[in-house]
């Protein structure tokens, strides 16, 4: 049966099943839009700006693990999307981002809302698309998909020109897709598995170091049985937080800049770390030189470019983070089945945890309120069950420290590229995936300002997104380095002149609170977790509060500044 392009598309989608299409209409992409009240079983999620669109397409993929999709129009719709292209890209996140363009024979003529968007995302897709005959557009779809989610997910764009859209041919989709230059490993190397178990059978003072790469795979299972039945102590990064429960005694919390004391003091003690799914950035290494003088890294990622990239590693394992630890697990217990793990490493343990309790996360309780105990309680009132989106700054340091992440998938936040603007749109896509789940988005007030026009989208697609705001008046991480590095010179991070939250709350139709002292603060968070409606809680936190432990830029892991 013949179809048009903008109809293959469509029900290239649906063989996709894609139920969820965050998107902005233009004329570059309007056939598509003619054809989509033909689809019911796709919901179009109507953004208010494109970069909306491509980070609810992205929380939607975080939350649920699927691939997250957007519909945008050529020129300018398209480059709106690039901050959110480049933030899914620095985070692997599997995105299909979809984008109009103007007709094949006016490209390269400087036409109405013409822009190269193959050229400007190349080097933050994983790989994008020009389809110009629309007899491959299904087969150029299927690859897409295909390439997002599988070996490193991330985002991969499909610029689509308006004549292809208009054009007829027959359907047809493919069953596979195979790229002989496109073979991802996920099965790892065998005599790379008996190394990494001859490491971690010889070491005193293991350390497991968790990424992003373990919520990917679904590894957190086989990640638990190994910390567990070895007694090995747990790190992890910021994207890592969720694959392991942070309130099990073997957590010691985040790693790096603003990881915690234990953390950092275990990363630079120990003889042996098993790091899965993380890419070692500078956030977490500090100064390179010093990370991890005495320790042998088995490093496991599907993705062998990211292994030896940043450090120094001894035993590579290139695969997929489940099978790997499986595997490695599978070796040891085959080897030492009855080995008394928790007598061998009872020291090292003893240790770790002498770190923990003498300097534990904590902040000054003066009187005033801290966005640390805003933190605290916003998990305390959701008992760890909520997801939690974040923009970027001091907000997601706290949230990262004192909220205690239990499950993978339950922290949404711009690891990577640190995008402010995106826990918003990002908390959106999470609601669409998950109608019933307490959804949070953990705000700075200078942070929700840069998407805030996406309060139209989830009030008018009735999702019950919390916005918290922790509202210091400042663009406060900027200040606190101001204060700390640059003599207190305040240079335009001061946010005095900002809207009213509530009434803006209100303007959209969504409701408004405001705390303002310590006692409002459990009330007012209850009241508003519990209305069926898009809500702001604006909370007035103590103005110059800093997020603490810091390892200064370049300093080592070491060298950290404390409360």
């Amino acid at each position: 049966m013949e179809m048009t392009g903008a109809r293959i598309l469509l029900e290239c989608l649906k063989k996709e099943g894609v139920d969820v299409l965050f998107g902005y209409p233009g004329g570059a992409v309007i056939d598509i839009y003619d054809e989509l009240p033909r689809h019911e079983n796709i919901r179009h999620v109507l953004v208010r700006h494109e970069q909306g669109a491509v980070h609810a397409a992205d929380g939607y993929a975080r939350a649920s693990g699927k691939v997250g999709v957007c519909l945008v129009t050529s020129g300018p719709g398209a480059t709106n999307t690039v901050t959110g292209i480049a933030t899914a890209y620095c985070d692997s996140i599997p995105l299909v981002v979809l984008t109009g363009q103007v007709p094949t024979p006016l490209i390269g003529n400087d036409a109405f809302q013409e822009v190269d968007i193959v050229g400007i995302t190349r080097p933050c897709t994983k790989h994008n698309y020009l389809v110009k005959d629309v007899n491959k557009l299904a087969s150029t779809i299927k690859e897409a998909f295909y390439l997002a989610r599988s070996g490193r997910p991330g985002p991969v764009l499909v610029d689509i020109p308006k004549d292809v859209q208009n054009r007829l041919c027959e359907f047809s989709y493919p069953e596979d897709i195979k790229m002989r230059s496109y073979n991802p490993t996920y099965k790892p190397n065998l005599n790379q598995l008996r190394r990494a178990a001859e490491h971690i059978l010889l070491a005193r003072k293991p350390l497991m170091f968790v990424g992003g790469g373990v919520i990917t795979s679904n590894a957190s299972a086989e990640l638990g049985e190994m910390a567990r039945s070895l007694r090995m102590p747990v790190v992890g990064s910021l994207m890592g937080l969720g694959a392991f429960p942070c309130d099990d005694p073997l957590w010691l919390g985040m790693l790096g800049m603003h990881g915690t004391y234990a953390a950092n003091k275990a990363v630079s003690n120990a003889d042996v770390i098993i790091a899965a799914g993380a890419r070692f950035d500078d956030r977490v290494t500090g100064k390179l030189s010093s990370f991890a003088p005495g320790a042998k890294i088995i490093h496991i990622d599907i993705d062998p470019t990211s292994i030896r990239k940043n450090v120094e590693v001894h035993v590579p394992v290139v695969g997929d983070c489940k099978q790997a630890l499986a595997g490695i697990q599978e070796i040891v217990n085959a080897r030492f089945a009855e080995k008394d793990w928790a007598g061998v490493h009872a020291e090292w343990i003893a240790q770790v945890d002498e770190w923990r309790a003498t300097q534990p996360l904590t902040y000054i309780k003066n009187g005033t309120l801290k966005p640390q105990k805003v933190v605290e309680t916003i998990f305390e009132l959701t008992g760890g069950e909520a997801i939690i989106t974040t923009e970027v700054g001091q907000n997601q340091m706290w949230t990262a420290q004192f909220y205690k992440f239990r499950k993978p998938r339950t922290l949404l936040t711009s690891g990577g590229l640190g995008t402010m603007g995106y826990g918003l749109p990002a908390a959106i896509g999470a609601q669409m995936a998950f109608p019933d789940k307490l959804v949070i988005d953990i705000a700075g007030d200078g942070s929700i300002q840069m998407n805030s026009q996406e309060l139209m989208t989830a009030v008018c697609n009735n999702l019950p997104v919390k916005i918290v705001i922790l509202n210091n008046g400042y663009l406060g991480m900027v200040r606190q380095w101001q204060e700390l590095f640059y003599k207190r010179n305040y240079c335009n991070t001061c946010m005095d002149a900002q809207p009213d939250f509530v009434k803006l709350a209100e303007a959209y139709g969504a409701l408004g609170f405001r705390v303002t002292e310590e006692a409002q603060l459990v009330p007012v968070l209850q009241q508003a977790f519990a209305a069926p409606n898009t809500c702001i809680i604006d909370v007035q936190v103590a103005r110059e509060e800093n997020v603490y432990p810091m390892v200064p830029a370049g300093a080592s892991l070491e060298e950290m500044l404390l409360v």
